[in-house]
Order: structure tokens, then C-alpha cells, then sequence
């Protein structure tokens, strides 16, 4: 993990996990946010993961847990990918990530929330996020 500074107080109520396919390592995709995408200087206020692999026999301990506890996106719990021929891992399971813009909200308490396919628009998660710190308030 890279360890992002800090920018101010910001109070972390929920995380959300979203994956993507980022050129470089931590340390290079660090300094992408900071000088190109958002540029301006910006530092994440949060502890950016390194990539790692979200499926297979070496899929990150942390995705294997998420994908445990929610086995397919709650907005979308049938379609899985469009063309076969983009699974490019073993063993190939149901529960598998399709697509890098899937994304993960999970509590407070650690325990993951909801599971968003890649089509769901990540403005409309804000809801969720919004439930979660009444019933953790």
C-alpha cells in the first residue's frame, strides 16, 4: 500500500473500493494524481492500494473476502461479461470481477455494504453512503 498524505481532516465514514486499470506502481499512479488527474497538487486524503489481482488462484485476500460477502453487483445480479474472450484468469468463478468500474461500499464496521456493477453511475451511490452514516451516527 502507499501511504497517501494527509490533507486535512477529513472524516472517513465509508470507503468505497473501485477498481482500475492504472499504468505504474503505487508510487507512479501517487504522483499521476498529484500532478495530472486532478493535477494542482492534489493529495489523496486516503491510503491507496497497490494494485493487485481481483480474481484467479492469486486474487488479493482483500477482494476475496468482498467478493465472499457479495458475490454479484445488487444493481445488476445477472450479466457477468459481454465477450468471453476478455477472462484473461483462472479459475473462472460467478463471483468473479467483470470489469474494473466495479465498485464496493463498505461500513464502518468493516463489513462490506453493497457491490455496484460498472454501468451503476458512482453519483448514485452518495444515497448509500448517506445511509450508512445515519445508522452508524
Amino acid at each position: 500500500m502507499v501511504k497517501a498524505p494527509r490533507s486535512g481532516g477529513t472524516e472517513k465514514l465509508s470507503h468505497v473500493f473501485r477498481l482500475r486499470k492504472e499504468n505504474g506502481n503505487g508510487e507512479e499512479i501517487l504522483l499521476s494524481l498529484q500532478n495530472v488527474r486532478p493535477g494542482n497538487g492534489f493529495k489523496p486524503d486516503f491510503t491507496i492500494m497497490e494494485k493487485v489481482e481481483v480474481n484467479g488462484e492469486n486474487a488479493h485476500a482483500v477482494f476475496q473476502f468482498l467478493k465472499s460477502q457479495l458475490p454479484y453487483p445488487s444493481d445488476d445480479s445477472t450479466s457477468f461479461m459481454k465477450s468471453p474472450s476478455s477472462i484473461n484468469w483462472a479459475p473462472v468463478k460467478r463471483n468473479d470481477i467483470s470489469w474494473n468500474f466495479e465498485k464496493f461500499l463498505v461500513a464502518p464496521d468493516g463489513k462490506p455494504f453493497l457491490r455496484y456493477s460498472k454501468s451503476f453511475q458512482t453519483i448514485e451511490i452518495q444515497k448509500d453512503i448517506k445511509s450508512l452514516i445515519e445508522k452508524f451516527s
